[in-house]
């Protein structure tokens, strides 16, 4: 049976954590929870701590300080590659991923007798996706960079910025994370064309996104700019680089839905 490891990244998240931990253990029972906090001042870290100490499959990654999401991701993926997962889950602690689409975002992976993806996007902006409270400004910037970052990279994706995903341990291992550099919002894009460029099989499946009920966003127009700047970056140089195959002898890969 695959190992199943469900990576939470907190900074100031501890009124939100609990009861996230709980649904994700209520919804994928058999997967463990890594939380990775980076030294939150709220305390999230000590919150992580208690639950680890009352559930054997709750662990806690405890980082320095404030270096990133991608940093937070990048550390996290090393450990649980090196402790044999098959699949490793990324999301967010503020309860704006339900959990409840994870079953059947797991169910789209690849695996014995499965021919699955090998990474499963939850999509706010396939039919049957969506987001709840949002206003009109923030859904604009939202589809607006999807649309920027899938144009000029040729990403075949509808959500090219979602940070609810899916991966098998091969796909993270065909990434190469070592040439993931990105450490800010832009890691999902990041990733993401990296996934495509290695010949991955992404597939979406349709999510509906919940803003937030504590704490406030960390999103800020720095934050947006900066993505953008390096997914230009990006395109230009993919310009000049080969076409590139996946270990399965595929060239780059359409989304399924």
């Amino acid at each position: 049976m695959s190992r199943t490891v469900v990576v939470v990244p907190t900074y100031n998240e501890r009124e939100s954590l609990p009861g996230l931990v709980e649904r994700v253990r209520g919804c994928v029972p058999d997967a463990d929870v890594l939380v990775v906090d980076d030294a939150s001042p709220d305390g999230t870290g000590a919150v992580a701590d208690a639950l680890a100490a009352g559930d054997e499959r709750v662990s806690v990654l405890h980082r320095a300080g404030k270096e990133g999401l991608g940093a937070a991701y990048l550390d996290a993926f090393a450990r649980v590659l090196d402790a044999g997962y098959d699949v490793v889950v990324q999301m967010d602690a503020d309860g704006s991923h339900r959990p409840e689409h994870l079953p059947a975002m797991l169910a789209r992976l690849a695996g014995p007798g499965h021919p699955g993806a090998d990474v499963v996007i939850g999509s706010r902006w396939v039919p049957g996706g969506g987001v709840e409270n949002w206003p009109w400004a923030r859904r604009w910037l939202s589809r607006t960079g999807s649309a920027y970052a899938r144009g000029i990279l040729r990403l075949p994706t509808r959500d090219a910025t979602a940070g609810y995903r899916v991966f098998t341990a091969d796909a993270l291992r065909a990434i190469r994370l070592g040439d993931v550099h990105t450490k800010g919002y832009g890691f999902q894009v990041d990733m993401l064309w990296h996934a495509h460029r290695a010949g991955l099989d992404i597939v979406e499946e349709p999510i509906v996104f919940v803003e937030r009920e504590h704490g406030s966003s960390k999103m800020s127009l720095g934050i947006v700019v900066e993505a953008m700047w390096r997914v230009t970056v990006w395109g230009i140089g993919a310009l000049f680089a080969p076409q590139t195959f996946s270990a399965r002898g595929r060239p780059r890969s359409a989304v399924r839905r």
